[in-house]
């Protein structure tokens, strides 16, 4: 029988789950490693594991007889039946007050329902969502988990050992979350944002190309002087690092990948919870909707051929437009992250969770693929009013928009006046149009659901919650109206 050693376990050894052994094992914790394909245990021995505390066993017996009680088991598999399937087959080696740990990208009703399932059982379970792909799982991610709360003390020194720290304070990207399937609910709004990040970069880009004829050396420099400001970020940074890659013919690289991207999923998610919680996350929405609209790349072809771009070309001052583009970048920017807090607010309500949104902005300053210096921000803005209903509300950020917002205007003016698609530049600017607005149009709509469906509709010169319906179709004046108490 193997002697109960390891801090902790993994399972799972493909990229990820490597990187987090290995990074557990630099802060000095043991750790236990399986495989299903058992081979690939001794192969990360003798590789990148070699002359480290880490412990390879090649049976799910062999594993848990190798963990201190209770027992912390991390599985870093696929989401969705792999990880139940997995569970499954280590619950006869569990034991009341055993602690799972899912790391991947499980969808939160899944783990809403594992960690009610596994309570039952006794064993503690956790969602934590982990982001910064394999070089932050190596040198720290940043950690947002969530769960049974009753883990959280004896997780807690492995999980903030092992995360980023933030440069301003010292302090982990990793706090607790709360409760059920927060942690996961979190990480998938942070992955919505990172779409809608993409996006708005990849608009940027392509205003400076196309519109304004920009080389790749003229972008290198612009994406870095960027990063020296507000916009300071990892995307903002690695952005700048793709365009001095060079192809093998020495042309640049970027202008030889097929515009066709690839999605996992999670934005999706979050536009999906978005439309359930009834909450306008229009950025992010858009974004994955143009991942979809780039997929179809022939009919996009065969379209260009039928319908030509305005011939128009752009005139006016370059270093200006330039400017104006970023700030452009930074408005929709901070749309972006309004929206998503909007919708974990409106989440927590649903839910019944506590989240501190001061402690999510912190634990997104490093470690994650979203990481950017106005987090910093974001958080001080959460710590002056926690109940802030909008981060739009905040002095700072009010001021910031505002300074963008002639600027913002003009590009996207000007991307529609040339034909060039920025959806969401376009999209943030409509939401923060409709989010000023203390009118909209949406009293037109109500007359027509109440004139076809009989839906009802509210009164101004009423108290709200008040409902009347109107008989459209009455003539001499003789329309009828009658309230209802909602």
């Amino acid at each position: 029988m193997t002697d109960a050693k390891a801090d902790i376990g993994l399972i799972g050894l493909a990229v990820m789950g490597q990187n987090l052994v290995l990074n557990m094992n630099d802060h000095g914790f043991t750790v236990a490693v399986f495989n299903r394909t058992v081979a690939k245990v001794d192969e990360f021995l003798k590789g990148p594991a070699k002359n480290t505390h880490v412990i390879g066993t090649h049976s799910l017996k062999e594993f848990f007889e190798s963990l201190k009680r209770p027992r912390k088991v991390m599985m870093m598999v696929k989401a969705g039946s792999a990880v139940d399937d997995l569970i499954e087959e280590c619950l006869p080696f569990l034991e009341k007050g055993d602690i799972i740990i899912d790391g991947g990208n499980s969808h939160y009703p899944d783990t809403e329902r594992r960690v009610k399932g596994l309570k039952e059982k006794g064993i503690l379970f956790i969602g934590a969502g982990v982001s910064g792909g394999e070089e932050g799982a190596r040198h720290g991610p940043s950690i947002m988990p969530g769960g049974n709360p009753d883990a959280w003390n004896a997780i807690k020194p492995i999980l903030q050992g092992i995360s980023a720290k933030a440069k301003e304070d010292g302090l982990a990207c990793c706090e607790w979350i709360g409760e059920g399937g927060a942690g996961h609910y979190v990480k998938m709004v942070h992955n919505g944002i990172e779409y809608g990040d993409m996006q708005l970069i990849s608009e940027a880009y392509f205003l400076l190309k196309n519109v304004l004829g920009c080389s790749v050396e003229e972008m290198h420099a612009i994406f870095d002087e960027w990063n020296k400001g507000v916009l300071n970020s990892f995307l903002i940074e690695i952005t700048s690092q793709i365009f001095t890659h060079r192809d093998t013919d020495g042309k640049p690289l970027l202008d030889k990948i097929l515009d066709v991207a690839g999605q996992k999923g999670t934005g999706k998610w979050t536009g999906i919870s978005a439309l359930d919680m009834g909450i306008p996350v229009t950025l992010i929405a858009e974004a994955v909707f143009a991942r979809c609209l780039s997929s179809i790349k022939e009919e996009r072809l065969q379209a260009e051929k039928l319908f030509p771009a305005p011939s128009l070309k752009f005139s006016g001052d370059k270093e200006a437009f330039i400017d104006d583009i970023r700030q452009a970048l930074y408005a929709s920017k901070i749309i972006s992250y309004a929206q998503g807090f909007m919708l974990m607010r409106a989440a927590a309500n649903e839910m019944k969770w506590k989240l501190n949104y001061g402690e999510i902005a912190l634990i997104w300053r490093e470690g994650c693929i979203i990481r950017s210096k106005f987090l910093n921000d974001m958080k001080k803005a959460y710590d002056k009013k926690p109940d802030l209903a909008n981060l739009l509300f905040d002095d700072f950020f009010r001021k910031e928009i505002i300074a963008s917002e002639s600027a913002w205007r003009r590009v996207v003016a000007k991307a529609a006046e040339l034909g060039v698609p920025v959806p969401c530049f376009s999209t943030s600017l409509s939401f923060f149009d409709g989010y000023r607005s203390g009118q909209l149009s949406a009293n037109l709509i109500q007359a027509q659901r109440d004139y076809f469906g009989a839906h009802t509709y509210e009164r101004i010169d009423q108290p709200r919650g008040k409902f009347f319906h109107t008989n459209w179709t009455g003539t001499g004046g003789n329309i009828t109206s009658t309230s209802y108490n909602a």
